[in-house]
């Protein structure tokens, strides 16, 4: 009897029986489906509908840079009051009017606007879901962590494809309205439900961890930028390069997007396991090298075969990271997991960000498909940083 009470249960059993677990995982699962319905088909609004160019499209990315500050100021304030859910749905509320209006505008300067300041802010909302969990963790919490990352990849999975396809029957304006109702939603499953954080001795107030503490947490969030850039240049020209160049059906585009996400959803409970064996950093420095094989598929294999390869050798990375980048970030800095949980998800707008820069300014240079070198490029220089860090990190 005692044996059985103390035996670790299934990790999916914990998620499902417990509150904040289960509404946080259907939270997250709704958060992917609407902005991977969005992001493939965002540079085909800027040009279709607001008449950019393709330079331009490319650079929208830029307007991400405000996200990590956006999401520092959240992490931040979220470790010293402790209300994660509160602000969890402010930024949610946030989510669904910046796209409202979004799928309203007409000039290319709203969408630049409010991606800036109000989406950055609303991107926040992620990293206090993950904050929340972790704040009352039981010996499954890494099990409970990975459901709750493959929740937010199958909403990947399952965005693009009826984007895709609500887009045809409808229009992109409709399915941006769509995806900020996605983002409101992800209110309802957790209810009025409230998270408690040990409260914090008035007279010791809680000090602001330093630079030299956050070193390695930095460290290891740009590298995660460059491994991730790759991912703007591809969502920004594949569509285009699928749709102009290779003439691929709207229902074949969707299945080659959504071949990504599929693959990290099959390799995120795989690369858990396996780090608990070799460790992470071996699984991370190979998902890099995998992502820019995947690249170089894009850029010589000119075929709905080259483009699905590409994405299931980039799901690779996407899996590994996945699976594992938010716990790494959490343990090199336990003390403010909020923070740690803001500043490394922030990696993804400073990926977007990097990835426009470099596809705006490498798709005038290289034109389509030589531009998916560029994330080749950028995920080989993350693999060697990677490789540093792991000798660094096993010295100490």
């Amino acid at each position: 009897m005692t044996t059985a009470a103390i035996a670790p249960r299934p990790a999916i059993r914990v998620v499902i029986g417990t509150p904040l677990y289960r509404g946080a995982t259907i939270a997250l699962f709704l958060a992917g489906v609407g902005l991977s319905s969005a992001a493939p088909l965002m540079s085909l609004f800027l040009i279709d509908e607001l008449h950019a160019s393709l330079t331009t499209a490319g650079f929208f990315a830029l307007t991400n840079l405000a996200a990590p500050l956006a999401g520092y100021f959240v992490g931040a304030h979220s470790d010293r009051i402790g209300a994660r859910l509160g602000l969890f749905r402010v930024c949610a509320v946030l989510g669904f009017v910046g796209w409202a209006i979004i799928a309203v505008s007409t000039q290319l300067w709203v969408p630049i606007l409010v991606n800036t300041l109000v989406l950055g802010f609303a991107g926040a909302a992620t990293s206090q879901l993950f904050a929340a969990v972790q704040d009352d963790p039981v010996p499954e919490i890494d099990g409970v962590i990975a459901i709750a990352r493959i929740a937010l990849v199958a909403g990947w999975v399952v965005g693009p494809v009826l984007g895709s396809v609500l887009a045809s029957w409808t229009s992109i304006r409709f399915l941006f309205f769509a995806t900020g109702l996605c983002l409101l939603a992800q209110i309802l499953p957790l209810g009025r439900l409230r998270t408690t954080v040990t409260a914090h001795d008035e007279t010791r107030p809680q000090v602001a961890p330093g630079v030299t503490q956050m070193m390695p947490l930095i460290a290891f969030t740009v590298l995660t930028v460059l491994a991730y850039a790759g991912d703007t240049i591809k969502f920004a020209y594949l569509p285009i390069y699928m749709i102009r160049d290779l003439d691929l059906s709207s229902g074949l585009r969707g299945a080659i997007i959504g071949a990504q996400p599929l693959v990290e959803i099959c390799v995120i409970p795989v690369a858990i396991a396996l780090a608990r064996k070799i460790g992470a950093m071996p699984l991370l420095i190979a998902g890099c090298l995998l992502s820019a094989l995947g690249a170089v598929c894009f850029a010589v294999i000119g075929s709905a075969a080259g483009m699905f390869a590409g994405q299931i050798l980039i799901g690779f990375l996407w899996g590994i990271f996945g699976g594992l980048g938010i716990i790494v970030a959490q343990r090199l800095l336990p003390a403010s997991i909020a923070t740690a949980s803001a500043i490394y998800i922030s990696a993804e707008p400073l990926s977007t960000a990097l990835g426009g820069l470099a596809g705006g300014l490498g798709v005038g240079q290289l034109g389509l498909p030589h531009v998916f070198f560029v994330p080749a490029m950028l995920a080989l220089i993350a693999t060697a940083g990677l490789a540093v860090m792991a000798g660094s990190l096993r010295t100490k």
